[in-house]
């Protein structure tokens, strides 16, 4: 695992356990569920999105070791559903969730957990508003964790998880952050081949996450309470998940810092909010920020979700010596390749590929790569098999903070520091482990029937 330099102290104030309970709203919760071998990983799901499947499919894919899937949470039952329905067809022997361990409302994910017994592992793939939450009780219970990206969405809560990350260690538990590309081999090959020199001192970088929309909503269905509308459209509510630019665009902004070896002190950017139509969302449909580092060299970040533009996906580095594909086309495969100059090729799609022979193509990692995501299951779960060191939430909070400070600098109009913006007060959703289903949401509408959304130059020291 790779450590980070995090340019600023932080505070170290005892964190406020959690003492409030919520609704439990369906299930109850049944005495651990003991393996049937004593090397056998329990895992519970908790929030069965994409995501949060995705996670578990890697998780019953690992090679080193019995795994099996035990229980699962969420607060909409469809996704629960859909979710168990696909794990169960491709990994039927791994599967073990009757109806009973099957779990749905805000105290869904305190039942899936209390399914499970210390040393086993927990998947959270709610949205991040709830991540210090659902943390807190993971460790309360001594169950390592696995837990999606971003990891925060303001300053109060960053600082909540740096306090969770050191008790975390202290109890000697593993949590993983979904951030998969630095467990991806071949970005670590260019690292450190960054790090030996092979394109002298990074002055400047580039990355680029455009595409086709994102983080809409429409208009709330009437048989849909306001709260359950906001975390079905989690994308487009800054509350639920710092909406597009924290959720889309921390890749590669923490996949750049990672191979600069430092976090951007400051971010300058702009953005605007164009052809929303009538989406409620809080999101803008452009954002463009300068990162500055320590050493005072740039990463310049472009972000668009609007339809029929040109799409790109990809990070660039520039050296002194020449540059570097940190990313070509997605996540993955990272196909990171060394160039001599500063002339690289842009793949905008896959009929960009194979690429053409290029005389400045110094080195390029050879194909094909194994997948990031399943390399991070498998890293996860070494760890923990053979007791070592593994704890990625304090790094995964700092790039969760480095994605935050872009967003808020686009959003106020302002300069942004890593340390305004670990200290501004405002948390977006003070009260979300007191949320039930039926109280009231984070957001309301205003009188104009819209959330409130970022004016930057008018809502200064504050996103909305």
């Amino acid at each position: 695992m790779t450590d980070s330099t995090t340019p600023a102290a932080t505070s170290r104030r005892s964190f406020l356990k959690t003492t409030g309970s919520v609704s439990a709203l369906a299930g109850v919760a049944l005495p651990p569920v003991h393996a049937a071998e004593n090397n056998t990983l329990q895992v519970a799901l908790v929030g069965c999105g994409g995501r949060g499947t995705g996670a578990a499919i890697n998780a019953l894919s690992v090679t080193n070791g019995p795994i099996k899937l035990v229980a699962m949470a969420d607060v909409v039952p469809a996704k629960l559903n859909s979710s168990y329905d696909k794990l169960k067809s491709q990994f039927a022997s791994q599967v073990d969730v009757p109806p009973e361990r099957r779990f749905l409302g805000f105290d869904a994910f305190r039942q899936a957990m209390d399914a499970t017994k210390p040393g086993d592992i927990v998947i959270l793939g709610t949205p991040p508003a709830f991540r210090w939450v659902q943390f807190s009780y993971a460790i309360e219970k001594g169950l390592h964790t696995f837990m999606e990206k971003p990891v925060t969405v303001d300053g109060p809560t960053t600082k909540r998880m740096f306090q969770l990350a050191d008790l975390c260690s202290q109890k000697n538990l593993k949590a993983g952050v979904g951030l998969m590309v630095r467990h991806c081999r071949a970005r670590q090959e260019l690292l450190q081949r960054i790090r030996d020199g092979q394109i002298g001192e990074i002055v400047a970088m580039r990355a680029y996450r455009m595409g086709q929309g994102g983080g809409t909503a429409g208009p709330r269905p009437a048989d849909v309470s306001e709260l359950t509308y906001q975390i079905r459209s989690f994308h487009a509510f800054l509350w639920a998940s710092g909406g597009v630019f924290s959720d889309y665009y921390i890749h590669q902004i923490d996949e750049c810092s990672w191979m600069k070896g430092a976090w951007p002190v400051e971010a300058h950017a702009v953005g605007g909010r164009h052809y929303r139509g009538n989406s409620l969302d809080q999101n803008f449909d452009t954002y463009s920020v300068q990162y500055t580092f320590p050493d005072g060299s740039k990463l310049f970040f472009d972000g668009r979700n609007m339809k029929g533009c040109r799409d790109e996906f990809a990070s660039y580095a520039h050296g002194s010596k020449g540059s570097a594909v940190i990313s070509t086309l997605s996540h993955a495969p990272g196909m990171t390749r060394i160039y001599k100059g500063q002339k690289m090729p842009t793949v905008t799609s896959r009929k960009d590929l194979p690429l053409p022979e290029d005389p400045n193509l110094v080195w390029a990692f050879p194909q094909p790569e194994k997948s990031p995501y399943q390399w991070e299951w498998d890293d996860l779960t070494d760890a923990i098999r053979q007791d070592k060191p593994y704890n990625e939430v304090r790094r995964g909070a700092e790039a969760s903070l480095v994605a935050s400070m872009g967003r808020m600098a686009a959003h106020t109009g302002q300069i942004v520091t890593f340390d305004q913006m670990l200290n501004c007060p405002h948390e977006f959703a003070p009260n979300v482990d007191k949320l039930t289903m039926d109280g009231p949401a984070p957001l309301t509408l205003g009188p104009d029937g819209k959330y409130p959304v970022p004016e930057p130059g008018i809502k200064t020291d504050r996103e909305y």
